[in-house]
């Protein structure tokens, strides 16, 4: 009886380790970065990245959400990810993760910029010129493409106002 629940024992060591080896990584086990801060003053980072945007000739975009956004948290990796809108951002733009959260809604900011922004869902994006004069105000929703993004339409998002 020993020999057959230690036989038994490995068997089902064996079957859990082939089990977990044959898993391929999933959504739920990537960590996405949490790039918005709720403890942040959102102005004074706006201030910071508009003097930026005006030294270097470029456009600031700011991504409206919060951690708590799976879409938020999805779009951010997949513009670092994909490398030719990285670079198209990278040369055109200063990026900003503003934060609306119940810890901290900027709702200065948010009625400065957008007030009706909120409207739109999560994230959205708030473009502005290097006076802080806002360009543009678009929603994501139409960049969507399954559980991602539509690489075409986010290319067209960025380049209908890069500098």
């Amino acid at each position: 009886m020993k020999k057959f629940l230690s036989y038994l024992w490995i068997l089902m060591m064996v079957a859990v380790s082939t089990a977990t080896l044959a898993q391929t990584p999933t959504e739920a086990t990537v960590v996405l970065e949490k790039p918005y801060h709720p403890e942040a003053d959102a102005q004074a980072d706006i201030d910071s990245l508009l003097v930026i945007a005006k030294q270097e000739g470029k456009r600031v975009v700011i991504q409206a959400g919060g951690n708590w956004c799976i879409w938020c948290l999805r779009f951010n990796n997949y513009i670092q990810e994909e490398k030719e809108i990285a670079k198209l951002v990278a040369d055109n733009f200063v990026y900003y993760h503003l934060n609306y959260s119940k810890e901290n809604k900027n709702e200065a900011v948010f009625n400065r910029y957008a007030p009706e922004g909120g409207k739109l869902g999560y994230p959205f994006f708030i473009i502005l010129d290097e006076q802080a004069k806002v360009l543009g105000i678009r929603d994501s929703g139409s960049l969507e493409a399954g559980k991602g993004y539509d690489k075409a339409k986010v290319m067209a998002l960025f380049n209908a106002y890069k500098s």
